[in-house]
């Protein structure tokens, strides 16, 4: 027999404070989602009528040849309108890409306890945070999603305190995508008439996170969201998503594209990563590339992993819209302020779309 979740301060102490988190839920053997999931029908996903994002990954080894400004110009373009867009060949050995996966769905298969050491509030490194939903003491409906968080600082303390159960494959995926980033970054930074010597780069990326999302099985998905929409508040996101599908981007009003202010999915291609342009890029910018908004919906048929790394400044960096960007516009669309400003306004609300953009925008 199923425990009753209808008491919401026996839920969340269930799965929020006991650590035992959405699976805990599935687990137990629910045939109904708990009224503390169940979504705002304007948050509700449609998966329907949806359309597929038809844009072709880009092959970032045709970089290093012949065809490097085509590749650039790709980049530029994607990130300029939907703000999303796949690679291949892109240096991350694609047997990782499987173990990652696999790994993920490892972790989250460990008994709760093992996972709780690492909840917020007691874990044994200030590094690693084991969770569920994004910032559950704020939403009004949570999201069907656990997580493990791990920060970077250097290869000795990963491997020292991020879990050992996924810190092998978690710090190869780190290591192996960083000359992906650079060449995205050098790509990005150099349209906008910026040269990107390591000093520079440090500010842009000086700060790493890698995650691993899990999505449970949802007895009823048309009612829940996996995340709610929102954008990613660093410079760029690399996402491993696997087969099963489900993510989903917003195209933004004035891009210069078809859907214009519609949902499309973002589906798997075997061996690609998924890269997204962050909100501090678009700041960077002066809004030239998009960050981009975007959520997940649930599946009632498989659990679902996806791995991402956040690629962020450091937080006492200071951001602004870059001199030659506003010099091209002529006016700049975004204040100064400390990134770990940014992020303390970001973590301290729910995912209300670009919402947390406002924080920084030009008076």
């Amino acid at each position: 027999m199923a425990p009753s979740f209808d008491n919401e301060s026996s839920l969340f102490n269930f799965v929020v404070r006991d650590g035992n988190g959405v699976k805990g839920i599935v687990d137990s053997g629910i045939s109904k989602v708990p009224q503390a999931y169940i979504q705002p029908p304007a948050e509700q996903i449609n998966k329907k009528n949806v359309t597929k994002c038809e844009i072709a990954p880009i092959d970032l080894s045709r970089l290093d040849g012949p065809h490097h400004d085509e590749v650039v110009h790709q980049i530029v373009r994607t990130a300029e309108t939907l703000g999303f867009f796949q690679v291949v060949n892109h240096g991350v050995p694609l047997e990782l890409l499987e173990s990652l996966k696999q790994t993920a769905h490892n972790f989250f298969g460990l008994p709760a306890e093992r996972k709780a050491v690492y909840r917020k509030e007691v874990s044994p490194s200030p590094l690693v945070k084991y969770g569920t939903s994004f910032v559950p003491e704020k939403e009004k409906a949570l999201e069907w999603k656990d997580y493990i968080s791990m920060a970077y600082t250097n290869d000795a303390e990963a491997l020292q305190q991020w879990p050992v159960e996924c810190r092998d494959d978690a710090l190869q995926y780190l290591k192996t995508s960083h000359d992906m980033v650079m060449k995205l970054l050098q790509a990005l930074m150099g349209n906008l008439g910026v040269e990107l010597d390591d000093s520079k780069m440090d500010a842009f990326i000086g700060k790493k996170m890698v995650n691993m999302n899990f999505y449970p099985t949802c007895p009823n998905p048309e009612l829940t969201v996996g995340v709610g929409r929102h954008s990613d508040m660093g410079t760029l996101t690399i996402l491993l998503q696997d087969g099963i599908g489900g993510l989903y981007v917003k195209v933004p009003e004035d891009a210069d594209m078809e859907n214009k202010g519609e949902w499309v999915e973002i589906p798997p291609i075997p061996g690609a990563i998924v890269i997204n342009v962050g909100d501090m890029l678009q700041i960077l910018s002066n809004g030239r590339y998009k960050s981009a908004e975007h959520r997940v919906r649930t599946t009632s048929t498989k659990s679902r992993v996806s791995i991402p790394i956040f690629v962020s400044p450091q937080a006492t960096q200071k951001i602004a819209p870059l001199p030659r960007a506003v010099e091209k516009d002529g006016v700049a669309r975004y204040r100064e302020f400390v990134f770990s400003d940014y992020m303390n306004n970001f973590f301290g609300n729910a995912h209300d779309g670009k919402k947390s953009l406002e924080f920084a925008k030009a008076n």
